[in-house]
């Protein structure tokens, strides 16, 4: 929202009311508080009849500085007023306070405030500064219509570059654009988003997170190009500035402050596979296409039943659509002997056809209108009412049926929808429906994540959501929308999900081969590939069935190959898994948060860290080229073998079974023994791979179901040749060092050195040694 025409004058019907210099400093043992005068002060007669501005710091955390600004400060606001933190009371700060300023440090993080010629807010981590704001940039604005707003505007600096702010489609780098924080339902192609999150992070190893659900305005160097403006209406605005030694370091602060994601089930990696949205199915169509995929040897973890696995008209009343699923619960059975996990497709509102509407009207489970009446449209189902999450007796009823469906067999649910909520509402809770737009979905999605919890416990629980607000990332996994079958659809989507993965999510997925439409079997193909090195990844569209075979014998193959390879790579891509949710850092990752010392890697949105060792480039267009940047190094394709000189772009050509897959050097990847599902012990005949270790030691660590390690390997470079330790394990394993071509064995253990590697069955008392001594051919 902008405020100024060009960078001198104001906009018609505004006044910025900007603190010009502090009047006094007011320190408390957990924080800092400033008033700030909106001129200078000569005498007292100036004090009179003129607001002062409040500006007070403080420190929730390590390296996390909250700064809350006032002008009324008894203003009456509703809830939800701000997001809830999941940290409480204050972190250890110290000030010092001087006649020429106040520094308040958190960690390694500090705001300082000068007291004297000027007002001037500098945030700095160990002594570096990462932005600042103070006079003509801090203002109280006031609208000549009574609508009042906050705004901040903090300092970009040269080469500086912004990300994040939710699920966003347009370019990568947000620098010189206008972003509402405002959920809707938008699709993949504009700058609408489905998840709106109002933290950014940038290139200069900082993030700020405005800490206010209701409609956030950011001007990204747009209203002023050295600045990041944001703005809210009201008396207040509250936001956190967030340090750290790395990008991986500031998201995990952002993420200890909202909340960690939960880590999603072993099974919830494999190959999801739709009935699609408005195709045509019955129990026999859905049996066809299960059975077809096991005939063709393509592994298939989860099933998912999309809206029509109830009557048109009647979404949601939960009930299976007798015509076509005449016995559900026998239905679910069988397909779960076959070794699947069951997804059903649920949304938030009740049509008036549905039984249950008038059970909701009678109890007051919808919201209402100010004249008391329930909220209904028929956009989406006719006389659809949406469930009101603010009354515990609605979301136990809504919770209720959702239990029902996990007695019958159902294993999780994709929660679509939860963009389209109204301002014009009344809660059963009083909350401020402006500020609920965007914070509904937080209570949907946690309400049924927490049924799963409570019927299957959290290391089975997992959600397909679609729509997010901040803290949304602890209830995985979200997926990108709906997007169309075409290449310039598959990129808009992987920037949606780097964007999601700097603003604090860890897991993401999309709809392999787009949503809208029937790509050509070219797409689909290449799409594959990019969805199966995915985080999750699911077959899914709208009119027509994704099934490979309906595009070719070679879409066929192609699903089954990087099927295979993901299920293969389930003892890495796991353990990252389980680091990222820890850590509450993303799986896909941009290259800037790896690569943070490169500035190459600062505007690379068309590849990809999946975890922190493998580089995906993701094929996008239909000669089968990938151009694509390897920071400096020796890096190795993991398919091929194929070694590459990193620190320049590349560019390769790649068939259907292929695709830049590139380890990074110093790597050891632990490979699995399965290739037909994703679930299953990662220690059993696991394979280490190690890549380009010039010096140090790398460890990998393979987890057991519930993420924790249960075995890690370490491997060592030294002078002699490569040092081998191993906890946690007493079984068999294989080493393969990947372009190695001389291994012995000198000490310990019981070693056979093979062509392959060297096959080690350990005893944890002992360590290994291998030098140069030729493996025999």
């Amino acid at each position: 929202m902008k405020f100024t025409d060009g960078y001198w004058m104001t906009r018609p019907g505004y006044t910025l009311m900007s603190p010009y210099e502090v009047h006094g400093v007011d320190v408390h043992p957990d924080k800092v508080v400033v008033y700030a005068a909106l001129k200078h002060i000569d005498h007292r007669g100036q004090t009179l009849n003129d607001p002062l501005l409040t500006l007070e710091f403080s420190s929730p955390l390590p390296d996390v500085i909250r700064a809350v600004y006032y002008h009324h400060k008894g203003s009456l606001r509703k809830g939800p007023s701000s997001f809830p933190l999941r940290v409480s009371g204050s972190a250890a700060i110290s000030i010092e306070d001087s006649e020429e300023k106040v520094i308040l440090t958190s960690g390694e993080t500090s705001v300082t405030i000068t007291k004297q010629q000027g007002l001037s807010i500098l945030y700095a981590y160990k002594g570096r500064k990462l932005t600042g704001s103070g006079h003509r940039a801090t203002s109280y604005v006031k609208g000549a219509n009574g609508v009042h707003h906050f705004r901040e505007q903090l300092d970009l600096g040269i080469g500086e570059t912004v990300y994040g702010l939710g699920e966003r489609f347009t370019p990568f780098v947000k620098n010189g654009q206008v972003v509402d924080i405002w959920n809707q339902d938008g699709g993949t192609a504009s700058e609408q988003a489905y998840k709106n999150i109002p933290f950014y992070v940038t290139n200069r190893g900082y993030g700020v997170f405005v800490n206010h659900p209701e409609l956030v305005s950011f001007e990204i160097a747009s209203e002023k190009v050295s600045k990041v403006q944001f703005s809210v209406e009201g008396e207040r605005l509250d936001y956190f500035v967030i340090g750290g030694e790395s990008l991986k370091e500031v998201l995990g602060n952002y993420t200890s402050l909202t909340g960690k994601p939960s880590l999603p089930p072993q099974w919830s990696f494999g190959l999801w596979l739709t009935t699609s949205f408005t195709t045509n199915y019955d129990e026999a169509t859905v049996s066809g296409f299960v059975d077809g995929m096991a005939e063709r040897n393509l592994p298939l973890s989860v099933f998912h039943f999309d809206c029509f696995w109830m009557k048109a008209y009647h979404w949601c009343d939960f009930i299976w659509d007798e015509k076509v699923f005449p016995d559900p619960a026998g239905m679910l059975a069988r397909l779960k002997a076959k070794g699947l996990r069951i997804c059903v497709w649920i949304n938030p509102y009740i049509a008036q056809r549905s039984d249950l509407f008038d059970e909701g009207v009678a109890n007051g489970y919808f919201l209402k209108r100010p004249d008391g009446s329930v909220w209904q449209w028929d956009l989406w189902q006719y006389g659809m009412g949406i469930l009101d999450f603010t009354n515990p007796e609605a979301t136990k009823w809504f919770g209720d049926k959702l239990r029902a469906l996990l007695d019958m067999g159902v294993d999780c649910f994709k929660t679509d929808f939860g963009e389209r909520i109204p301002t014009d509402v009344v809660y059963h809770d009083g909350s401020d429906p402006y500020q609920m737009h965007n914070y509904y979905t937080q209570l949907y999605n946690k309400a049924v994540f927490d049924v799963l919890v409570e019927k299957r416990g959290v290391s089975e629980a997992v959600l397909f959501a679609r729509s997010a607000t901040a803290g949304g990332q602890q209830f995985p996994v979200h997926w990108g929308g709906d997007c169309e079958a075409t290449y310039e659809s598959m990129a808009e989507s992987l920037r949606g999900g780097l964007s999601l993965g700097l603003s604090g999510f860890s897991f993401w997925s999309h709809d392999i081969g787009g949503f809208e439409n029937t790509s050509p079997a070219d797409l689909y193909k290449r799409w594959v590939a990019f969805g199966l090195l995915s985080s999750h990844s699911r077959l899914h569209g709208s009119s027509s069935y994704r099934v490979p075979w309906m595009y070719d014998e070679e879409a066929v193959d192609v699903v089954r190959f990087f099927t295979n390879l993901k299920c293969r790579l389930m003892p890495y891509l796991y353990g990252q898994s389980s680091a990222s949710a820890e850590q509450g850092i993303p799986m896909m990752r941009a290259m800037v948060l790896e690569f943070g010392s490169d500035p190459a890697c600062d505007y690379l949105d068309r590849q990809y860290m999946l975890g922190e060792s493998l580089l995906v480039a993701p094929v996008l267009n239909d000669a089968g080229e990938s151009h694509f940047y390897l920071p400096e190094g020796t890096w190795t394709n993991f398919l091929s073998g194929e070694k590459v000189r990193g620190g320049r772009w590349c560019k390769e050509r790649h068939d259907y079974f292929s695709l830049p897959l590139y380890v990074r050097p110093g790597s050891l990847i632990a490979v699995g023994s399965h290739k037909d599902r994703p679930d299953y012990d990662y220690t059993s005949g696991v394979t280490f791979h190690l890549f380009e270790l010039a010096s140090g030691s790398v460890t990998a660590k393979v987890p057991g179901a519930d993420g924790r390690t249960v075995f890690s390997l370490t491997v060592s470079r030294e002078a002699e040749g490569y040092s081998v330790s191993a906890e946690g394990l007493v079984g068999e394993w294989l080493l393969l060092l990947r372009g190695v071509t001389t291994v012995g064995v000198v000490n310990g253990g019981w070693v056979e050195v093979a062509a392959e590697g060297v096959l080690v069955k350990p005893d944890r008392s002992k360590s290994w040694l291998f030098v140069g001594l030729p493996i025999e051919q």
